[in-house]
C-alpha cells in the first residue's frame, strides 16, 4: 500500500472518529463556498438572456413586429439590442396586418399583438391584447386556472389579485370578466391583463422599443434574418426575429484588461484567505488531539514526510467533501432564493449554474483545506515524539518575526492605498487592501497577547475565557483574523456605496423645485400657442399657471440662455428662464421681497451663488439656426424653494435691452399629475411640439444590495465564530471539567463559552472596523470623482456599521450563550 493511500485512509477513519470536529472543519471550509456558489447561481438563475426569454415575447411565433408611431426612422444594428430613431415627415405611413404579410412573404399568417397600458379606476395596469387561444402565442403565457379568453374576456395573472368570475371595470369601456389565470414564464410578480378586444391607452411621447406599441405575431414560411430587417424597418416596423435571436451577430468578448486580472487576483486572495483562517483552528485542535496517534507512528518509523503526508490528508479528505456538499448546498439555495426574490419583483429564468466559476471556487475550496493544514502538518513533522509519548505538551512558542513583517505589510498597504486612491477604478484599492489583510493576520498573535493583559480585572468567566484564548493564540488568532477580513471587507464596501449613493444625490439639480409642472411650446403660431394655453387652463381648472418666455432674435431664430457653475464640483450648464413675478415665486417657493425687487429694476435673480461675480452673470446665448452670443447682466442672488435648485431668472425687459424679443412660449405651475394622467396627451393632441415635463425631485435610494453584504457577513461571522467557540470549548473540556468539579454552575461555564465568541468575534470587529474604514475612504475617492479638480464624497452608512461591528458579534455572542453546555464527565483516580 501507498504511502499516499495510507494515510487518506487513516485520515478517513480519524474525521469518522471525530464526527464533531470534522463537521465543524468542513463547515469552515463549506461556509464561503456555499455562499459564494449561491450568488454565482442566484444572478445567473435571475439573468434571462434574449434566448430563454424568447418564448415570453413572441411564442411559437417565428417574428414579432412592433409598429413605430408615424413619422419616426428606425434603424436596427445587426448586434441583437442596438436601434436608432429619427424624426422624418416623409416616412412611410403606418403598415396595416394586409401590408405586414406582404413583406413577410408568402405562406405568412399573421395576428394581432399590441401592448399597452389599461387604466382602471384605482390606477392602471400593464395589458395585452392578443388572443391566447391561436397557437401562435403557445409560451407567452401558461394557463393555471379557469381557460383563455374570448371576446369581452380577460386573463390576469396572480398578482392582480384577481379570480375567474370577477370584473374587470376600465376607465370609459365595458367591464370585462375574468375568466382565467395565466403565469408569466419569467416574471411572477408581473401585474398583468390579456385579452383579445382591450380598450389600451394610446401611445404618447416618443417611442422606444421597450415601451408599448401596436403590432403583431407573424409565422412565415422562410426565416426572418437581418438581411430582411432593413426593408421592414422602412416600413416602420421594429423586429424581434427568432432567428435574429438563436444567431445574433455579436461583438466578441474582450480579454480582461490590468484592472480585471488585478481584481480577479485580489478576490481569489481574500477567499483563500478567509477559508484559511476559518479551517486553521479546526486543524489546529485536530492536531493536538491526535499527537499521540502521530508519535506513535513515528515510533514504529514513520518519518516527517509521512507525518506531514497524513495531516495533509486531513485537508484533502475534509475540504473535498466540504466543497462537494457546499457547492450542491449552493446551487440548490441560488435557485430556490432566485425564484422567491422573482416573486417579490424582477425576473427568473430556468434554472442556470455558471459552471465555470462555480468550479472554480469549488477547486479553490479544496485547494484552501490544502493549504490550511499546511501548517499543523509542518508542526507534526517537528515534534518531539519522545516528549509527546510521555505526556508532556510543548508550550507554545512565539515567532518573533511575525509581528515584524505583519506591521511591514500593514505599512506598505497603507502606502499603496494611498497611491492607489489617485488611480481611475476602485480595482486598485481593493487590491492594495490585501497585504494590510495579510499583515493584520500576521499581528493577531501579538494583539491577541497585548490584550490579554488586563483579563486580571475581568469577572471569572470572562477572565477564564480570555486567559484560554491568549493560551491558544494559534487557534484564536486565526478565528479572530477571519471575522476581521470579513468585517474589513464588508465595512469598506459600505463605506464606499454610501459614499457613491451620497454623491449622486449631492450632483443631482435642477432649475424647478419638487412638483413643479413645466410646459414648453417650442417653435409654434400664435393661434397654435393660444389654444394650448386654453386646453391647460381646461385641463387643469383652479391651477395657477405662470408664464414664462422664449428669446428670438429680429429674424425669428429661437435663443436659449444658459450659464455656467461648477456644482458639486462638476461644470453643470444651467438654462435661464424668463418671466415675471408670479414665476419667481413659483420658483421660490414663497415671497421673496427683495428679489422682487431687483427683478422689478430689471436685474436677474440667480440662485446659483457661484455664478454671480462683480454683481454680473455671464451669459451665452446660442441657437440652431443663428451665430452664439455672449454678454453680461446685472444679477443678485436668492434662496431657492429646494437646496438642490439651481438655475436664474430673467425680466423680460433685461432680455430684450440685449437685442433679442420675447414671446410667451411656456407655462409653469405647482402641480404634480397623477398616475395614469392623459394630460401629455391632450396637450400633443392640439399641437405637436410641446413638451410636458414634471419635476419629481431625487428618486433613488441607497442600493439595497449592500444589506445583502451584511446576510454574508451574518453567515460568515456568526457561523465562523460559533464555529471556532465549539472548538474552544472542546480544547477546554479539561478546565471546565475542573470547574464543575468545584462547584461551577451550567450558567457560568456558558458564560465561559459565551466569554469565547464575545471575545472572538469583538477583538476581530474592531480590527476589521479600523482596516475596513481606512479602505472604504480610499474606496470613496474613485467612486465619487470624474476628474481632476471634483472634490471626493464620504459618508459611512451608520446602521450598516454598527449592524456590523456591534450587531454581528452580539448576535454570536447571545448564539453562543444560549448552546447548552453539559459539564463534562471526567476520569479520576480513587
Amino acid at each position: 500500500m501507498s504511502a499516499v493511500r495510507a494515510a487518506l485512509r487513516i485520515s478517513r477513519r480519524a474525521a469518522w472518529r471525530s464526527r464533531g470536529r470534522s463537521a465543524l472543519i468542513m463547515v469552515m471550509i463549506g461556509l464561503p463556498v456555499l455562499v459564494i456558489t449561491a450568488i454565482l447561481t442566484l444572478f445567473e438563475t435571475m439573468t434571462v438572456t434574449p434566448q430563454e426569454g424568447l418564448p415570453a415575447e413572441i411564442g411559437a411565433a417565428e417574428v414579432r413586429l412592433v409598429r413605430v408611431p408615424k413619422g419616426t426612422v428606425l434603424q436596427q444594428q445587426p448586434n441583437g439590442s442596438s436601434w436608432e430613431t429619427g424624426v422624418d415627415g416623409t416616412a412611410a405611413p403606418e403598415p396595416g396586418a394586409a401590408e405586414v404579410a406582404a413583406l413577410l412573404g408568402p405562406g405568412t399568417r399573421v395576428i394581432h399583438l399590441s401592448t399597452g397600458v389599461l387604466r382602471l379606476g384605482t390606477g392602471q395596469v400593464d395589458a395585452v391584447e392578443t388572443d391566447l387561444r391561436d397557437p401562435l402565442t403557445r409560451g407567452m403565457l401558461t394557463l393555471s386556472e379557469g381557460r383563455f379568453p374570448a371576446a369581452r374576456e380577460v386573463a390576469v395573472t396572480p398578482a392582480s389579485g384577481l379570480r375567474p368570475g370577477d370584473l374587470l371595470r376600465p376607465s370609459g369601456a365595458a367591464p370585462l370578466t375574468v375568466v382565467g389565470v395565466v403565469d408569466h414564464p419569467n416574471r411572477p410578480s408581473l401585474r398583468q391583463v390579456v385579452g383579445p378586444d382591450l380598450p389600451l391607452v394610446p401611445l404618447d411621447g416618443i417611442w422606444s422599443p421597450n415601451l408599448y406599441g401596436p403590432g403583431w405575431l407573424a409565422g412565415t414560411a422562410r426565416p426572418v434574418s437581418w438581411a430582411d430587417v432593413p426593408a421592414l424597418n422602412r416600413a416602420g416596423l421594429y423586429v424581434i426575429s427568432r432567428t435574429m435571436l438563436a444567431d445574433p451577430v455579436m461583438a466578441r468578448a474582450s480579454a480582461p484588461g490590468v484592472q480585471g486580472v488585478v481584481g480577479i487576483g485580489a478576490m481569489v486572495i481574500v477567499v483563500m484567505l478567509e477559508i484559511v483562517l476559518l479551517a486553521g483552528p479546526a486543524f489546529a485542535v485536530g492536531l493536538r488531539r491526535r499527537r499521540r496517534e502521530l508519535a506513535e507512528i513515528a515510533a514504529q518509523g514513520g518519518s516527517a514526510g509521512h507525518l506531514r503526508t497524513i495531516v495533509l490528508a486531513d485537508g484533502l479528505v475534509l475540504g473535498g467533501a466540504a466543497t462537494v456538499v457546499a457547492t450542491v448546498l449552493g446551487i440548490g439555495a441560488g435557485v430556490l432564493g432566485a425564484s422567491v426574490l422573482a416573486r417579490w419583483g424582477g425576473q427568473v429564468g430556468p434554472p442556470g449554474v455558471p459552471w465555470t466559476p462555480v468550479l472554480c471556487v469549488a477547486a479553490l475550496g479544496l485547494l484552501t483545506g490544502l493549504v490550511a493544514a499546511l501548517v499543523p502538518a509542518a508542526q507534526a513533522a517537528r515534534q518531539n515524539t519522545a516528549a509527546v509519548l510521555a505526556g508532556r505538551a510543548p508550550a507554545p512558542a512565539d515567532r518573533p518575526g511575525w509581528p515584524l513583517a505583519g506591521a511591514v505589510l500593514v505599512l506598505a498597504g497603507l502606502g499603496a492605498t494611498v497611491v492607489a486612491r489617485r488611480q481611475p477604478g476602485s480595482v486598485w484599492v481593493l487590491a492594495s487592501a490585501v497585504p494590510v489583510l495579510v499583515g493584520l493576520v500576521a499581528l493577531t498573535p501579538w494583539l491577541i497577547r497585548l490584550t490579554g493583559r488586563p483579563a486580571a480585572r475581568l469577572r471569572l468567566p470572562l477572565r477564564v475565557a480570555v486567559r484560554d484564548a491568549v493560551r491558544n493564540r494559534s487557534r484564536t488568532a486565526s478565528a479572530v483574523a477571519a471575522v476581521m477580513a470579513v468585517t474589513a471587507m464588508v465595512v469598506a464596501i459600505g463605506i464606499g456605496t454610501q459614499s457613491e449613493y451620497m454623491d449622486r444625490r449631492n450632483a443631482y439639480t435642477s432649475a424647478r423645485p419638487t412638483g413643479m409642472l413645466a410646459i414648453w411650446g417650442g417653435k409654434m403660431a400664435d393661434a397654435t400657442w393660444n389654444g394650448l394655453r386654453a386646453e391647460t387652463a381646461r385641463r387643469l381648472p383652479g391651477v395657477p399657471l405662470a408664464a414664462g418666455y422664449q428669446a428670438n432674435d429680429a429674424k425669428g431664430h429661437r435663443y436659449a440662455l444658459r450659464y455656467t457653475v461648477r456644482w458639486n464640483g462638476t461644470r453643470t450648464r444651467r438654462s435661464v428662464a424668463i418671466g415675471d413675478q408670479t414665476l419667481l415665486r413659483l420658483l421660490q417657493g414663497r415671497h421673496d421681497p427683495r428679489a422682487a425687487a431687483a427683478l422689478a429694476s430689471g436685474k436677474a435673480v440667480v440662485f446659483d451663488a457661484a455664478a454671480v461675480r462683480d454683481g454680473k452673470l455671464a451669459l451665452r446665448a446660442s441657437s440652431t439656426s443663428g451665430p452664439p452670443r455672449r454678454f453680461e447682466v446685472p444679477a443678485v442672488t436668492a434662496t431657492p424653494a429646494d437646496e438642490y435648485q439651481g438655475g436664474a431668472l430673467l425680466p423680460r425687459a433685461l432680455v430684450e435691452q440685449a437685442g433679442f424679443s420675447t414671446v410667451e412660449r411656456q407655462l409653469y405651475a405647482m402641480y404634480r399629475p397623477p398616475a395614469g394622467s392623459t394630460l401629455s396627451g391632450d396637450l400633443h393632441k392640439v399641437a405637436s411640439r410641446v413638451t410636458v415635463a414634471s419635476e419629481e425631485g431625487y428618486r433613488n435610494t441607497p442600493d439595497p444590495g449592500l444589506w445583502g453584504w451584511l446576510v454574508g457577513a451574518l453567515v460568515l461571522v456568526v457561523g465562523g465564530t460559533l464555529a471556532a467557540t465549539r472548538l474552544a470549548a472542546a480544547d477546554m473540556r479539561p478546565d471546565r471539567a475542573t470547574m464543575a468539579a468545584i462547584g461551577a454552575q451550567p450558567g457560568t461555564l456558558r458564560m465561559v463559552v459565551a466569554g469565547q465568541a464575545l471575545y472572538i468575534s469583538g477583538l476581530g470587529a474592531l480590527v476589521g472596523l479600523v482596516a475596513g474604514a481606512v479602505t472604504g475612504v480610499a474606496l470613496s475617492r474613485p467612486m465619487t470623482t470624474q476628474g481632476a479638480g471634483d472634490p471626493a464624497t464620504f459618508a459611512i452608512p451608520w446602521p450598516f456599521v454598527v449592524a456590523v461591528v456591534v450587531g454581528l458579534p452580539v448576535l454570536a455572542t447571545v448564539a453562543a450563550l444560549v448552546t447548552r453546555t453539559v459539564p463534562p464527565l471526567a476520569r479520576r483516580l480513587l
